[in-house]
């Protein structure tokens, strides 16, 4: 056990307030949040209606039932209310402190008031709607991390359009792969951006999104790199400042149905076009308020900070946090320039309360051998988020050793699919080393084998949820009979939402995700995760980062290498890779031990920052290039030279 809440922290608590309204306005009496939990998913409607009540949702026509049907998908979630998440978010409105705080690697950090950011808003939408856009429009952005972003987001949904942004590190050819299924009329671009200290000019790319997007009838154009930036090459373009500087004050909001697209968010895209996932106005302002209240504990004034770019579900989460009227911290720029310690400043300076980031930029500061504890004031923090990977137990213990001894530490996981967690944190509940606190509030979720029946606590099968939630999507745009929704998440287990996880639930109902099932190695017919392979080999000095995959031949046999990236100055010597085998044949098993070891220049990730181990193992099975990955979806396209190379190779 690494942390455990103070009886002052649980006093304090959203949930434990929450859990005291229920007892006095519904007369449902919890002792311990496991109880809590198990009503949340016995009795669905019940729970979902408290959630609606609890929060005093606005709605414009009543709901004649809270959930229509149970099976999956086919169900519907509060059928007759109509809302807008946007303006749950401007009842948050407040002088006393910022709406949000914004810093980039050019600038030190600025603030915008709520009174900016509703006046901005309120301008974008009148142009919006001046411009023709109306209820079920779509409007794109190639946006950075910035209040431009979050200025037109909000102006999207006050007005009824569905949103849509991709960062500008995509190239064109990988945003339109993306936009051109939702067939946007507007496009808000940016002229370029800053990342690690260099800059990058994309108006060659805003035009050529132009050509490529036959839909986009407007464009708004951000000079975001150079002030100084013209539009007048661009089609039907006006600047940032023309439209938000027009001086309309009244914001109004559309009504919508609950069911109503809020935004499309998109899958990968490792090996092809990515899926258009299709999120709800009211499903996800639910989830958002269940999750920054009572598994964040987010408290008005707070300040939410979660390191993202606007191509991730976590900057559309880290949006969220204004329901719960706290101040959000935006970064643009790399989380390693100049030095790893750029983000620890801005949580010093800022004040940050809650610091959200991924496992592998944690793992990577403990590599670096950072503590921010010694070269920080981080008074202010109160928790650490983390998600993106499983987190693995040493980085647990760094959090502990070099930023705070009595932090919170929340690992979490769900993704773009729900575009929330849904395990994670919990205030009520102890940290254990490399364990998720607890599944969260009204999700259904369970461990199973491949016959569909749930493991014994403490063994490991697949992640599947049982019940609805309203965070799932409406559908996959562009998806008519919604084939391509159900093959993914309802093949296997029909009815049933399968992750794509291994999921092991501990007899102390804490989780540990072992990495994803469609990358398992299947070595000699027994089932490794790869997140237990990393987990060794994240211990050993010298070794910046790995990646696994095992290599099935038609004959039976099979060919496991672990390729690895070394820190500067160490070499893979017989030493070394003596060392790696030990780890993993003390920790595991021998079946745990890679046939081969192989240094390679870099590990591929996606954008998202997640390793690409199925797109790897397709190209060592020598299968067509187009088919095993497609580098627009990527971070460092360059990172698969070595493995295409390799393919190439005899014997290989």
């Amino acid at each position: 056990m690494l942390w455990q809440p103070t009886e002052e922290i649980k006093e304090r608590c959203h949930l434990t307030r929450y859990m005291k309204w229920l007892d006095r306005e519904k007369r449902l009496r919890f002792s311990h949040y496991r109880e809590l939990w198990q009503w949340s998913i016995d009795d669905m409607p019940a729970f979902w209606q408290s959630q609606w009540d609890y929060f005093r949702i606005i709605s414009h026509s009543p709901h004649t039932t809270v959930l229509k049907g149970m099976e999956m998908p086919g169900y519907e979630w509060f059928p007759g209310a109509s809302l807008n998440y946007a303006e749950h978010i401007f009842r948050q409105k407040t002088s006393l402190h910022p709406a949000i705080l914004y810093k980039n690697e050019r600038q030190e950090t600025q603030s915008m008031s709520w009174t900016e950011l509703e006046q901005q808003t309120a301008s974008l939408a009148a142009w919006l709607k001046a411009s023709g856009i109306r209820q079920g429009d779509r409007v794109a952005a190639y946006l950075p991390n910035s209040p431009h972003a979050i200025v037109a987001v909000l102006a999207a949904m006050s007005v009824g359009a569905v949103w849509s942004s991709c960062s500008p590190d995509f190239g064109a050819a990988s945003v339109a792969d993306r936009f051109a299924q939702i067939q946007p009329k507007v496009l808000i671009a940016v002229d370029g951006y800053t990342y690690g200290g260099k800059s990058f000019d994309k108006r060659e790319t805003v035009k050529e999104l132009c050509r490529l997007l036959p839909s986009v009838e407007r464009v708004i154009f951000v000079p975001y790199l150079d002030e100084q930036a013209s539009c007048a090459d661009i089609p039907h373009a006006v600047t940032w400042s023309e439209v938000v500087s027009a001086g309309v004050q009244d914001l109004m909001f559309t009504p919508l149905p609950f069911s109503h697209p809020l935004w499309v968010l998109y899958s990968s895209g490792t090996t092809g076009i990515p899926k258009a996932i299709t999120h709800s106005h009211g499903g996800n302002l639910l989830e958002h308020l269940k999750y920054l209240h009572f598994h964040n504990d987010v408290h008005p004034g707070e300040r939410f900070f979660w390191y993202s770019t606007t191509g991730w579900m976590m900057w559309n989460f880290t949006l969220a946090a204004l329901l719960a009227g706290a101040t959000i911290v935006l970064y643009d720029g790399s989380p390693g320039y100049p030095d790893m310690n750029v983000l620890w400043d801005l949580a010093e300076k800022a004040p940050i309360h809650h610091f959200g980031t991924s496992a592998p930029f944690l793992v990577s500061c403990m590599k670096a051998d950072i503590s921010p504890k010694r070269d920080f004031n981080l008074q202010a923090l109160r928790s650490i988020g983390s998600t993106g990977s499983p987190l693995p137990p040493e980085a647990f213990g760094w959090v502990y050793g070099h930023i705070k001894p009595d932090i919170w530490l929340s690992s979490m996981a769900g993704g773009t699919d729900v575009c929330t967690a849904w395990v994670g944190g919990n205030p009520l509940l102890p940290v254990y080393q490399g364990e998720i606190q607890c599944r969260c509030l009204g999700c259904a979720m369970e461990s199973w084998d491949e016959d569909g029946r749930p493991v014994p606590a403490g063994e490991v099968g697949e992640m599947v949820v049982t019940k609805p939630m309203p965070s799932m999507p409406v559908f996959f745009w562009g998806d008519e009979n919604g084939e391509r929704y159900r093959s993914s998440y309802f093949d296997t287990f029909p009815g049933i939402w399968r992750h794509g996880d291994w999921l092991c639930i501990t007899e102390r109902d804490s989780l540990l995700i072992l990495g994803r099932s469609d990358a398992t190695l299947n070595r000699q017919g027994v089932r490794i995760g790869t997140a237990e392979i990393y987990r060794a080999v994240d211990k050993i000095p010298g070794i910046r980062d790995s990646l696994i995959v095992n290599i099935e031949h038609a004959d039976g046999s099979d060919w496991m290498p672990l390729f690895v990236l070394l820190t500067p100055g160490t070499a893979l010597d017989d030493n070394l890779k003596s060392e790696i085998k030990k780890a993993l044949r003390t920790a595991y098993s021998p079946r745990h031990v890679p046939d081969e070891i192989i240094e390679v220049p870099d590990i591929p990730y996606t954008i998202s920052g997640k390793k690409m181990e199925t797109p790897v193992k397709k190209i060592l099975q020598k299968k067509p290039l187009e088919k095993a990955y497609n580098s627009d979806s990527m971070r460092n396209p360059e990172a698969m030279a070595y493995f295409i190379d390799l393919a190439a190779m005899e014997g290989h």
